[in-house]
C-alpha cells in the first residue's frame, strides 16, 4: 500500500490538568468533540521518558470547523516539567500551534472580549493575511491564520481546530526534506529574511528570523481529510543569536508542545521513503495499539533538529461512543474519504457547560 497523508491529526500539548484545559479550550477555541479519553500508562516512549514507562491521561478534541484536534496529555505518574529557561521565538521544537479562523479580524475582537491573552496586535504577515498570537492559561502559544477551508462553517466558534505549527529550525532547506519531500509540504508561500511587525510582542520576537511559510499544492486524500482541510507548516530560523532545544533535559509528555502528529494509511510504505531520507522511526507501535476508545499504529520521526512528528495509521475510531458505533479504517480504500454525513456525527459528542 502506497503512503496517504489525510492531514494533520492532531498537536499534542503537554499539560499539568487535563481537564482543566480541556475545559479552556472548549470554552475559547471551540475545541467541544470528545474523540476520547484514555488513561493508561505510555510503554513505548522509552527513548523520549528516561527509558521508564509512564503513566498520563489524554483527551482528543475536535472542532466541527475542520482542522486538526488537540491531544491534551498529562502525566499522572509524575509531575509534568517546564522549560529551565524562557522559551523564545527560534527555540527548537514547536513555537506555537496554529488555529484557523473563518474572521481573524472577528475573532480577535471575540478574545479580546473575552480576556484571552493576546500577545501580538491584528497584523499582516508576510503573505498579507490577518494574523495575531494568543497565550492559553498555561502559556502555549497559539497563532490565529486565516482558514482556507471549513468543514461546518456554523458552530459556536468562530475558529477551527489546527492547521500547522511554527517550528523553530537551524538549516531550513535541510528541514525540508523532511516537510516538503516526505510530508508534501511543497508550495512556498513566502520566503523572507528580516524582522516581522506580525511577530512584536513574542518573546524573542523583535530578533531577526528567515521564515518559510509552506502549504502542499495537492488536496490531501482518505479518511477524514475532508475534516482535517489544508494545512501549513512555518519553519524559522532565528539569526540573532543561539536557539535552544526546547524539550532539553526533559522528557515528551512535559510542559509545551510535544509533537505534531499526521493520519496516514500506508506505514510500511511511510517508512521507507523516510528512511531513504535520513528520518527513521524513533519509536514503532508495530502492531495496532489500543487507546480504549480507538487503535492504530503509531509512530515517531526526529525532524533535523529533534522536533518530533508523529504518525497514526487509524484502525478504528469512535464516531458515536454512546450507541457503539465505531468505524474500521482498514476495510476502506485509504484514499477514499469519509463520508460528510458519516463525520459529521463526531457533532454528537459535543461537550457542553
Amino acid at each position: 500500500m502506497e503512503k496517504v497523508i489525510a492531514g494533520i491529526q492532531q498537536i499534542g500539548i503537554g499539560i499539568p490538568d487535563v481537564h482543566k484545559a480541556t475545559d479552556w479550550y472548549r470554552r475559547h477555541f471551540g475545541m467541544d468533540i470528545k474523540v476520547f479519553e484514555d488513561e493508561a500508562t505510555a510503554e513505548l516512549m522509552l527513548p523520549y521518558t528516561g527509558g521508564k514507562p509512564h503513566d498520563r491521561t489524554a483527551i482528543l478534541t475536535l472542532n466541527m470547523k475542520g482542522g486538526g484536534g488537540f491531544e491534551i496529555w498529562q502525566y499522572t505518574s509524575r509531575t509534568p516539567q517546564p522549560a529551565d529557561f524562557d522559551l523564545m521565538m527560534g527555540d527548537l521544537g514547536i513555537n506555537c500551534g496554529k488555529i484557523k479562523s473563518i474572521n481573524v479580524p472577528g475573532t480577535y475582537d471575540e478574545m479580546e472580549a473575552a480576556d484571552v491573552e493576546i500577545l501580538t496586535p491584528l497584523e499582516k504577515n508576510p503573505a498579507g493575511e490577518y494574523t495575531f498570537f494568543v497565550k492559553d492559561l498555561y502559556g502555549n502559544i497559539w497563532q490565529v491564520v486565516k482558514g482556507r477551508e471549513f468543514f461546518r462553517e456554523k458552530t459556536p466558534a468562530s475558529t477551527g481546530g489546527v492547521v500547522g505549527a511554527v517550528i523553530g529550525s537551524t538549516d531550513i532547506d535541510e528541514a525540508r526534506k523532511l516537510y516538503s519531500d516526505v510530508l508534501g509540504y511543497d508550495e512556498v508561500v513566502y520566503d523572507e529574511t528580516g524582522k516581522f511587525s506580525d511577530m512584536k510582542g513574542l518573546p524573542g520576537g523583535e530578533h531577526t528570523f528567515r521564515r518559510v511559510l509552506l502549504r502542499h499544492s495537492k488536496p490531501r486524500q482518505g479518511g477524514f481529510s475532508p475534516m482535517f482541510g489544508p494545512t501549513e507548516i512555518e519553519l524559522i530560523d532565528v539569526k540573532a543569536r543561539t536557539p535552544r532545544k526546547i524539550f532539553k533535559d526533559r522528557y515528551w509528555g512535559d510542559l509545551g508542545f510535544i509533537h505534531l502528529c499526521f493520519d496516514v494509511q500506508g506505514m510500511d510504505a511511510l517508512e521507507k521513503e523516510l528512511e531513504a531520507k535520513g528520518f527513521p522511526f524513533t519509536v514503532d507501535s508495530a502492531n495496532s495499539f489500543d487507546m480504549g476508545e480507538a487503535a492504530g499504529r503509531f509512530t515517531y520521526v526526529e525532524d533535523p533538529d529533534g522536533t518530533l512528528i508523529e504518525f497514526v495509521e487509524t484502525h478504528k475510531v469512535p464516531i458515536i461512543k454512546k450507541i457503539g458505533w465505531y468505524i474500521d479504517m482498514t476495510k476502506r480504500d485509504p484514499k477514499k474519504n469519509l463520508p460528510n454525513w458519516m463525520i459529521g456525527a463526531l457533532r454528537f459528542s459535543r461537550m457542553k457547560d
